[in-house]
C-alpha cells in the first residue's frame, strides 16, 4: 500500500489557505515538510494531525500549468501515489499535466463542493463570514493598522515617529526622545506595525540586563507581543539545535551575550529582520578604542537589515559618542568623524534661522542669508514669499529644510520643551529624627542608605522588635495616608523586603488597605495587585512597590508619590517619578520624601535636589554628573566633612547649569519639528480616538463569541468576563485562558486596569478569531427561506460571495491594495444581479432557517441548475474583479512611484537616504505588480434562498 504522503504531491493548508498550493518535500519520522512555492514559505507538521487537504481535481475541472496554459480534465491516473491529469488544452489538443507541474496559484471552489456534498451551515455563520471579510478588508486598508491597538494613550509625536519609521523597508534609525517621552512605546509601535504588515517577521531586542523585565512587560501588556526572554539558563536547557530559531521575537541581555561566544554564533545563524538596541549610549566607541558591546552590535548591524537604536542622550556624551551611534546605522554615510563635525556645524545656523522664523514669524537679514546659502538659487522664490508674509510659504520652506537636514531621516528627537502636556511637580520634604536602634548598629552599617535592611539582616528579631515598630518614617507614612484619606498613593522603595515589611506595618498598625508589588511576584500576581490599587471603589489606597517591581508600569491615575527611601542613581529617581509624570497626567505631581536627619539619606536628598534639581525637573545631565562627581560623592555621603560637601555641591550645581545651557543652545528645532510630525501625528490621534468611539468591534465580537460558544457576562462598567461554554465549538479559539478572561473595549479603563485584556481590531483574540472564521469552511454554504410578498413562492435566489485573492509574501503588503473584500452577487431566476438594489443586511432580516435535511434534499434536486447559475455568477462578478485588480495595480504603482521620486530627489540633497532603501522599494514595486497580475477570483460562499 502506498504511503499517504509522497514527495511531489500537492496539498493545501486548511489553516493558511493564503499560502497557495503546497508541495510535499519529505516525510521524516513523525514530521512532514511542505513547501509553498507561491510565498516561499516552508512548514513542518506532525504526521498524525497535519492540517492539510489533498488537492485532487475531477473530470470537467479546468486546471492551470505553472507556465500558464490551461487544461480541461478528462481522466485522472494515480501513478505511484502521484496524480497525472489527461485532457484538452485551450486549442482542444490532448495534453498531460502531472500534479507536480500544477500552478502554485490555483484557487479552489470549496464552497460549491461543500454545498453539493450536503454540508450546509447555519445562517448565522454565513453572516459572520460576510462581516469578517468586511472588517478584515477595512482594517488592512486602514492607516491606523498596527498603531491603534496599543494599550497606551494615543500621543501625536509617538504615532508620527512610529508610522514614519515602520513604513520604511528595513528602517535604520536612532530614537532619541528625552526621558519620559516614550521611546519604548515608539519602538513597540514600530515592531508591531512591521510585524502586522509583514515588513518584518523576526525581531531581536538587545537591552541591558536590568531592563529585560521592563521590556518583557511593556511588549506583552501594551502590544500583546509574546517575547521570548533569553538568558544563559534558557539557552543551555533548550533542546533545539539553535534556540534562537524557535523565537519570532527574542529579548536578550547584552551583557550575557558579550560573554557567551556560543550564544553569539547561534544568534548570528538565526537570521533577523529587525534589531532593537536600548540604552545605546552605553555602547562605547572612540577612533582608537571600541568596547566589546559596541563591536558586537556593529557586527550584528552589518547583517541585520533593520536597526533601531534607543537613547535619551544622543549628544549629551559629546559629538564623538553621537557619531558612534549614527555610524552603526549607516557606516557608509557616517564614516569620518571630522567630516561629521563640519557638517553638524553647517546645519546649526540653519536650525537657528528656523527657530527665528517660528518665534518671530519672519527672517532677519542674517537668517535669510543663511537659508539662501543652504538652498541656493532654487530657494529664492520661496524666501521672497516668506519675506512677504506668506504663511504657506513659511510652512513649505520648513518642509524643504527638513528634507535636507543632515540627520533628519535617521535621527528622531523630541524634547519636553517641544512636546506639551506634562504636569508640574511639587516637592514635600520631611526630615525625621534618626532612631537610636539605627545608631547602635555596628560601625559601617549605620551609614547605609537603607538602615532598615541592615537592621533586619543584623540578627533575629521578634515581631515586637521589627524595624517598622520604631522607624519614624513609618509613623509619618501612616499619618500622611490618613490625611490623604482615599486618595491613591504610590509608595516606592529600593528593596522588595522593605516593600513587604511596609505592607505588614500598614496592616498591623493602621488597617489602611494596601497592596504590594515587587520582583518576586509573578506577572499575574503583579497584575492583580495593580488592579486592586486601580479600583476606585473597593481598591487599595496605597500600592507599595520595590524599585525593579515598578518598571514599565503606568500608575498615572495617581498623582501622589512617596519615596520611602532614595535610589542610588539619578536615572532610577527619574524612573520612579516617571511612573506618574507622563503625558496626559491631569494633576500636579506631589512628591513626598521622608529622610532621616544627619544621615547619608539627608545628603543624598540634598545632592538630588540642590545639585541636580532632579525632583522638580527632568535631569538630562544626571547620568553625566553622577559619573563625573561619583568618586567625590560616595565617601562624602558617609563623612561629616561639611566644607568638602559644600564644595562638591557648588561644583556639581555649576557644572549642571553649564551642561543645561549647552544642551539648550544646541537644541535643533529643525530636528524637533521633523520628529514631532507637524500636525500629522495629531491627525492620527484624532483618527484613533474616533475609531475607539465606534461600536463595530463589540457588535462583531459578540456574534463571534456566540458562534464559537464563548459565554460573556458583565464584570463591571465597560468590562466583560469571557468563559468557554459547554458548547464551545473550537478549542483552538484564542481566548488566552482556559478558565476565562476579563476584557474591555474602553481605552481609559484598560490603562488603569492592566489585569483586563484591551480588545481592539489588532488584539490576538480578535485576529485569531477572524482567522478561524476565514481559514475554515464553516459558513461558506447556507440555505434559507425568504419571506417577501413580492416574490412568488418557490422562487430561488442565489447569493454568491467572491473574493479577489492574491497569493504573495506578506512583506509585499498587497492586502493594502487588494484586500479580501466580499464581492457580492444576488442572482434571480433570469440571471440578473440584484445585489446593488438589495443590501446584505436588508436581505438578512427577511430570512428564516431551513432544516438541514430539507435543505440538502432541495440542493440535490436543483444541482444542475444551481451549478450553471454559479458559473453565471462568476461571469457577472468578473468585470468587478478585473477593475479592482487594475485599480490595485494603479494605486501600488502610483504610491511606489511617488515615494521613489521623493527619495531619489531627496538623495540628491541628503545623503542619509540609502541606495538599498531605493532599490528595495523598486523591487517591491515590480514584484507586487507581478503578483497582482496573478490575482484570481475565488468563490468564498454560497447562500441559496427559496421564497416561501
Amino acid at each position: 500500500m502506498a504511503q499517504q504522503y509522497q514527495p511531489g504531491q500537492r496539498w493545501i493548508s486548511d489553516s493558511e489557505a493564503e499560502l497557495g498550493l503546497g508541495t510535499i518535500l519529505a516525510q521524516d519520522g513523525r514530521l512532514l515538510t511542505v513547501l509553498y512555492p507561491a510565498t516561499g514559505d516552508t512548514r513542518q507538521y506532525s504526521l498524525r494531525n497535519a492540517p492539510l487537504t489533498r488537492v485532487r481535481f475531477s473530470p470537467g475541472d479546468l486546471i492551470t500549468h505553472f507556465d500558464g496554459w490551461k487544461l480541461t480534465v478528462r481522466e485522472v491516473d494515480d501513478v505511484d501515489g502521484l496524480l497525472v491529469y489527461h485532457g484538452l488544452d485551450a486549442q482542444n489538443q490532448p495534453r498531460t499535466l502531472p500534479e507536480t507541474q500544477l500552478s502554485n496559484f490555483i484557487q479552489f471552489r470549496l464552497a460549491s463542493d461543500r454545498l453539493f456534498a450536503g454540508q450546509i451551515d447555519p445562517l448565522s455563520w454565513f453572516s459572520l463570514r460576510y462581516n469578517t471579510l468586511h472588517h478584515t478588508s477595512k482594517q488592512m486598508q486602514s492607516s491606523l493598522w498596527g498603531l491603534g491597538g496599543c494599550r497606551a494613550q494615543p500621543i501625536a509625536h509617538q504615532l508620527h515617529i512610529a508610522r514614519e519609521v515602520a513604513d520604511r523597508s528595513a528602517p535604520r534609525v536612532l530614537l532619541a526622545d528625552e526621558v519620559g517621552l516614550g521611546k519604548t512605546i515608539e519602538a513597540g509601535l514600530v515592531i508591531h506595525r512591521q510585524l502586522l504588515t509583514g515588513r518584518a517577521s523576526r525581531v531581536l531586542i538587545l537591552v541591558p540586563e536590568n531592563l529585560q523585565h521592563q521590556w518583557l512587560v511593556e511588549m506583552r501588556r501594551r502590544f500583546n507581543l509574546q517575547v521570548a526572554l533569553f538568558d544563559a539558563e534558557r539557552f543551555i536547557e533548550s533542546d533545539a539545535s539553535n534556540p534562537f530559531e524557535d523565537a519570532q521575537l527574542a529579548l536578550v541581555a547584552l551583557e550575557w551575550l558579550v560573554d557567551d561566544e556560543k550564544a553569539q554564533d547561534a544568534l548570528f545563524a538565526a537570521g533577523w529582520d529587525l534589531m532593537v538596541v536600548d540604552e545605546a549610549h552605553h555602547l562605547v566607541w572612540h577612533e582608537d578604542q571600541v568596547s566589546a558591546e559596541y563591536g558586537l552590535v556593529e557586527q550584528l548591524a552589518q547583517v541585520i537589515p533593520g536597526v533601531l537604536l534607543l537613547t535619551a542622550t544622543p549628544e549629551q556624551l559629546g559629538q564623538d559618542s553621537h557619531f558612534a551611534r549614527l555610524r552603526l546605522l549607516d557606516p557608509n554615510r557616517f564614516h569620518d568623524l571630522a567630516a561629521f563635525r563640519a557638517e553638524s556645524e553647517h546645519y546649526r545656523p540653519v536650525a537657528e534661522a528656523v527657530q527665528e522664523l517660528l518665534d518671530e514669524g519672519r527672517l532677519s537679514p542674517k537668517a535669510h542669508a543663511t537659508i539662501h546659502g543652504f538652498l541656493g538659487a532654487e530657494g529664492e522664490a520661496l524666501l521672497a514669499a516668506v519675506n512677504d508674509g506668506d504663511t504657506q510659504a513659511s510652512a513649505r520652506l520648513i518642509r524643504e529644510l527638513l528634507d535636507r537636514h543632515g540627520t533628519g531621516r535617521v535621527l528622531f528627537r523630541n524634547t519636553r520643551a517641544a512636546v506639551q502636556g506634562f504636569p508640574e511637580r511639587q516637592l514635600h520634604a520631611y526630615p525625621v529624627a534618626m532612631p537610636e536602634q539605627y545608631r547602635d548598629l555596628p560601625p559601617g552599617e549605620k551609614a547605609e542608605l537603607y538602615p532598615e535592611v541592615a537592621f533586619q539582616a543584623h540578627g533575629d528579631t521578634t515581631d515586637d522588635e521589627r524595624w517598622w515598630r520604631f522607624d519614624p518614617r513609618v509613623d509619618w507614612l501612616i499619618d500622611t495616608l490618613k490625611m490623604l484619606k482615599r486618595t491613591k498613593v504610590l509608595v516606592i522603595c529600593a528593596h522588595a523586603e522593605t516593600a513587604m515589611d511596609l505592607e505588614d506595618a500598614l496592616r498591623v498598625r493602621s488597617g489602611i488597605p494596601a497592596s504590594v508589588f515587587h520582583e518576586g511576584m509573578s506577572i499575574l500576581e503583579r497584575d492583580r495587585a495593580a488592579a486592586y490599587f486601580a479600583d476606585e471603589e473597593f481598591g487599595a489606597q496605597v500600592l507599595i512597590c520595590s524599585e525593579i517591581g515598578s518598571e514599565g508600569r503606568n500608575f498615572q491615575f495617581s498623582h501622589h508619590l512617596v519615596m520611602f527611601d532614595l535610589p542610588a542613581h539619578p536615572d532610577l529617581l527619574e524612573q520612579r517619578i516617571g511612573r506618574l509624570d507622563r503625558i496626559g497626567q491631569k494633576h500636579t505631581i506631589q512628591l513626598h520624601v521622608p529622610y532621616l536627619q544627619d544621615s547619608p539619606q539627608q545628603r543624598l536628598f540634598q545632592w538630588y535636589h540642590e545639585a541636580l534639581n532632579a525632583f522638580l525637573n527632568t535631569c538630562p545631565t544626571g547620568n553625566a554628573l553622577q559619573h563625573q562627581f561619583g568618586p567625590r560623592l560616595l565617601p562624602l555621603l558617609e563623612s561629616g566633612d561639611s566644607k568638602a560637601w559644600d564644595a562638591l555641591m557648588a561644583d556639581a550645581r555649576n557644572e549642571r547649569e553649564r551642561l543645561e545651557a549647552e544642551l539648550h543652545s544646541g537644541r535643533d528645532r529643525l530636528l524637533e519639528l521633523n520628529s514631532g510630525g507637524a500636525g500629522e501625528g495629531q491627525a492620527l490621534v484624532e483618527a484613533i480616538l474616533e475609531q475607539d468611539d465606534q461600536f463595530a468591534l463589540p457588535i462583531y465580537m459578540e456574534t463571534l463569541f456566540d458562534a464559537f460558544g464563548i459565554d460573556s457576562e458583565d464584570h463591571s462598567e465597560n468590562a466583560l468576563i469571557l468563559k468557554p461554554s459547554e458548547k464551545m465549538l473550537d478549542a483552538s479559539f484564542p481566548l488566552g485562558d482556559d478558565e476565562g478572561v476579563t476584557i474591555t473595549y474602553d481605552r481609559t479603563q484598560a490603562l488603569s486596569r492592566e489585569d483586563m485584556q484591551f480588545l481592539t481590531w489588532e488584539h490576538p483574540m480578535v485576529q485569531g478569531g477572524m482567522d478561524l472564521v476565514l481559514s475554515g469552511s464553516m459558513g461558506n454554504t447556507a440555505v434559507a427561506l425568504i419571506k417577501n410578498k413580492a416574490l412568488k413562492p418557490g422562487t430561488v435566489l442565489l447569493e454568491l460571495l467572491f473574493v479577489s485573492e492574491v497569493v504573495a509574501p506578506r512583506s509585499l503588503q498587497l492586502g493594502r491594495y487588494l484586500p479580501p473584500a466580499a464581492l457580492r452577487c444576488l442572482l434571480d431566476t433570469n440571471g440578473n444581479d440584484l445585489a446593488s438594489r438589495v443590501a446584505f443586511e436588508t436581505l438578512n432580516d427577511q430570512l428564516e432557517s431551513v432544516p438541514r435535511a430539507s435543505a440538502n434534499k432541495f440542493i440535490q434536486a436543483q444541482r444542475d441548475v444551481l451549478a450553471q447559475r454559479i458559473s453565471g455568477g462568476e461571469a457577472k462578478i468578473m468585470p468587478t474583479h478585473v477593475e479592482r485588480v487594475a485599480e490595485a495595480q494603479r494605486r501600488l504603482a502610483a504610491e511606489a512611484d511617488e515615494e521613489l521620486a521623493r527619495l531619489t530627489a531627496l538623495k540628491a540633497v541628503n545623503p542619509s537616504v540609502r541606495d538599498s532603501e531605493i532599490d528595495a522599494l523598486r523591487k517591491q514595486r515590480e514584484e507586487g505588480l507581478a503578483m497582482l497580475d496573478k490575482a484570481a477570483l475565488r468563490l468564498e460562499a454560497i447562500r441559496v434562498l427559496v421564497a416561501g
